[in-house]
């Protein structure tokens, strides 16, 4: 499964209501905030609202079985509002505002409205703005208002050319979201060791995914069915019109690849110029893409991280083969399930262990050196070095709050329809776990919580390319997460798109980075246009 991938996480501060409506307005830094200009309708924006209303129907000629009674226009209540920008208030450098959304677009007169969050960093040299692009986050369950300020610190050419946008997207963070469990409750579910496979120890996990699926559904207030990543694509139109353009640019990263791709089938005509980072499969349903995920983080594993690891034997003792880290890692883990770390309120056991590492796995630079660092701490738990105890508490009991998962099922399970027979995913997970087992042995557990969620109800998006521009896709050869089988699968389903493949490299999570071969591809396409030619390879850099 993806999780924080290339996010900015932050502690909401909005509530929730009972009806899943947020009970408080944008992010601001209070009495400090700065008001800056009101942005309404004018007569620009007005025209581009009437479009918009057309859009809503006509987008998706041919791609969606649009449900009976589909809106046939974007209510005044919605197409007239004005944005407030103010300073946001955990970012000094972004403005921030919401925007007010029919919680179905499909039958925007039905229940409550919901809110989302929005930030704005204007272009800093407006001499040579060329646009918007907007940048959405991955997960899904990732929060993505933040997300401009590292755009323009790590890319500071888009951010002189760009006023770059940012949002949570309809679920999450200060937007109006879904509400599962609290972090103590949330414990339950990670608890023991998806490994262990009796009759009862199935039943064990699948009565906790159960129970999982249904606190979301009694505490998220009817919103669950509307966290599709569909409603979410039409949420950008409607910001995209708000904002007075005509057209967008989007990058987007992991599963912000499907939110553009999809946004993109729908309202093709609204693109400029498309970056997708890290490629989901989303010409396919998440039930097949998710199926191919634990080949894909056990390659990167066993292909990567225990090289690397063992290469390191001076610094880290884990042994001097991959093989023999393997097998040390094994032996940590037998040694967790029977004797599990208990820290206070943390406990740290197998599956504590399997969740850090497979975090850890997702980027080189950032993640393996943290990741071995905490490994060497279970040794000695009691021995350990203070900095490394603190580094595994982070890594290792840190991993996919309430919010982001409450986020990630409402969308995997309801974008796409799944099976629901529990004795195949149990035959399936037995298989995982055999093969596979960093993330196999979770096959049950996960698949089990959308077999008990509520019936899917989302139209589906048939991802063609039709009417686009050429499109930019970049994906890393042994990235765990967003494989790279899938993103040759989206890329052939997705006409006119040109795909880099990274070579020599598993990061999830391309641009922008130290890779001077992808920074100046994708510069130079959101910069002026120029689309490669063909699908093209860049190497990674040597790294020691």
């Amino acid at each position: 499964m993806t999780t924080r991938d290339l996010t900015r996480t932050s502690t909401p501060s909005t509530g929730t209501s009972a009806t899943g409506t947020s009970t408080t307005g944008a992010p601001t830094s209070g009495a400090l905030a700065r008001r800056v200009r009101r942005t309404g309708p004018g007569r620009r924006t007005a025209a581009l609202l009437t479009l918009l209303a057309l859009a809503s129907t006509t987008g998706t000629a041919g791609a969606v079985a649009a449900p009976t009674g589909a809106a046939a226009a974007v209510p005044t209540r919605y197409a007239h509002q004005q944005l407030t920008w103010q300073t946001c208030a955990e970012e000094a450098t972004l403005e921030c505002t919401t925007m007010t959304a029919p919680r179905d677009w499909h039958h925007p007169g039905r229940g409550p409205d919901i809110t989302v969050a929005v930030s704005r960093h204007r272009a800093t040299d407006p001499a040579r703005r060329i646009g918007t692009l907007l940048t959405a986050a991955g997960g899904p369950g990732g929060e993505g208002l933040l997300r401009p300020a590292d755009h323009v610190r790590n890319a500071p050419a888009l951010g002189a050319s760009y006023d770059i946008i940012g949002f949570d997207q309809r679920g999450v963070g200060h937007s109006t979201r879904a509400v599962c469990r609290t972090t103590e409750e949330l414990r339950s579910f990670f608890a023991g060791d998806f490994r262990d496979d009796t009759p009862a120890d199935r039943a064990r996990v699948i009565a906790g995914s159960a129970a999982f699926a249904a606190d979301c559904e009694q505490r998220s207030g009817g919103l669950l069915p509307f966290l599709t990543t569909e409603q979410t694509a039409r949420d950008i139109d409607l910001l995209r019109a708000l904002l007075g353009e005509r057209r967008i640019s989007y990058y987007g990263p992991s599963y912000a690849t499907m939110i553009g791709a999809y946004y993109a089938t729908l309202f093709p005509h609204r693109i400029e110029r498309m970056v997708l980072d890290s490629n989901i499969g989303f010409d396919d349903t998440w039930e097949r893409f998710q199926s191919g995920q634990p080949m894909s983080f056990q390659r990167r594993f066993e292909e990567d991280f225990l090289p690397w690891l063992a290469a390191r034997d001076g610094v880290y003792h884990y042994g001097t083969t991959p093989a023999e880290a393997k097998a040390h890692w094994e032996a940590r883990r037998a040694a967790l399930h029977e004797h599990p770390i208990v820290d206070g309120r943390l406990t740290l056991g197998p599956n504590q262990l399997d969740n850090g590492t497979i975090q850890g796995i997702y980027r080189e630079s950032n993640g393996f050196a943290q990741l071995a660092t905490a490994l060497t701490a279970l040794d000695d738990w009691p021995g350990a070095d203070p900095a490394a105890r603190t580094t595994a508490r982070r890594v290792f009991g840190d991993y996919l709050g309430p919010g982001f998962l409450a986020e990630y099922f409402a969308v995997t399970c309801s974008d796409t329809p799944w099976d629901r027979d529990l004795s195949h995913w149990a035959a399936r997970g037995t298989e995982n776990t055999a093969r596979w087992p960093l993330v196999g042995a979770r096959t049950l557990a996960f698949a089990a919580v959308c077999a008990s969620w509520p019936t899917p109800t989302a139209p589906r998006v048939r991802v063609t390319g039709a009417g686009l521009p050429p499109t930019l896709m970049l994906n890393s050869v042994h990235d765990p997460a967003t494989y790279y089988e899938a993103a040759l699968s989206a890329h052939r389903a997705l006409s006119g798109s040109r795909l880099v493949t990274v070579t020599g490299n598993g990061d999830h999570g391309q641009y922008p980075g130290p890779n001077a071969c992808v920074r100046n591809v994708v510069e130079s396409y959101l910069l002026t246009g120029a689309a490669p030619a063909d699908d093209l390879t860049c190497p990674s850099p040597t790294t020691s």
